[in-house]
């Protein structure tokens, strides 16, 4: 046991400055992820603010029930269904995206129209979801959006989209490609970048056109960029980008059976209800349902391609 001991602080000790360099981030993981995890006891408690969360009366399950009952139409259901399927298209068809305009970028040869369309992606990324928000409703708004607009400019009816259920998830969709795209090609851009020229120049000596480049060599270099950033989104598929759904669907309870997950869901309870149990109760599903998921996927990963899995 001692000289196990003395290992650990031999070993901190030659590296100290590199221990050093990882502190700052390991303070912040203390303090805002670890520290904050105490707060799952309010799953089991009737919070009273008068009481404190020492004083209030312990409920066990309870604050799990609403949540779980009602069978198929229980809220665990839906906003279950919705998060997952949700994050599941942003994540795939969003690096999908992401790796087609990094390699149509990269094929562009002339470099100012290159660092224009670039930035021109880029863009969207700044801007702010409560813009974005304003942009959706002064597009669909019924009474004076640009699409009404234009709908009755050409002798058309207009059209109430804020009560149109199935058309908000392409909404969605649609905006959270504009938004996040350019910002992800970059990674995709800087693993194109680090390839070895001299393979694409040996390929076109062989005769390889710009397609069968793309195919034979690009792509199955970008695999394990692709599947690496693909699992660490998957990290991440239990949290539904709150403040795109939030600012583009607001309070609107007509759309909230096709639009709710489970960080919307949590807000409400949290700010509307001033239910503290229940959403936390629902935090803590939503936390071991993606750690569960996450370790599942990375499993099956390692057994059909070990070399690209996480751990």
């Amino acid at each position: 046991m001692r000289a196990v001991t003395r290992g650990v602080f031999n070993e901190l000790y030659k590296h100290k400055t590199l221990y050093a360099m990882t502190l700052p981030a390991l303070i912040f993981f203390v303090i805002f992820s670890y520290i904050p995890m105490m707060g799952v006891y309010y799953a089991f408690i009737d919070y009273d603010f008068g009481k404190g969360i020492l004083h209030s009366p312990f409920v066990g399950l309870k604050n799990f029930q609403y949540f779980v009952s009602g069978g198929w139409d229980a809220p665990i259901v839906y906003l279950t269904k919705n998060t997952i399927l949700y994050n599941l298209v942003f994540i795939l068809l969003g690096n999908l995206m992401q790796c087609i305009f990094a390699i149509m970028l990269t094929t562009i040869v002339g470099r100012l129209f290159k660092r224009t369309s670039q930035s021109i992606m880029l863009l969207p990324h700044f801007v702010s979801y409560v813009i974005v928000g304003t942009i959706a409703y002064n597009i669909f708004n019924s009474n004076y959006g640009v699409l009404n607009s234009l709908l009755k400019a050409m002798g058309g009816n207009g059209v109430s989209v804020y009560m149109i259920e199935w058309i908000w998830p392409i909404i969605i969709t649609l905006f959270f490609l504009w938004k996040s795209t350019g910002f992800g090609m970059v990674v995709y851009l800087a693993a194109i970048t680090g390839f070895d020229r001299e393979v694409y120049e040996a390929a076109k000596i062989d005769g390889c056109n710009l397609f069968k480049e793309i195919r034979y060599i690009t792509l199955p270099m970008l695999k394990p960029t692709f599947i690496m950033l693909v699992l660490f989104s998957l990290g991440g598929i239990m949290r539904g980008q709150f403040e795109l759904f939030y600012n583009l669907i607001q309070r609107n309870g007509q759309l909230f059976y096709a639009t709710d997950v489970l960080d919307t869901y949590i807000y409400r309870a949290m700010t509307v209800n001033f239910n503290l149990g229940t959403s936390t109760a629902a935090g803590v599903y939503q936390s071991v349902f993606g750690f569960v998921l996450v370790i599942t996927v990375n499993r099956i990963i390692r057994k059909v391609s070990p070399e690209n899995a996480l751990f």
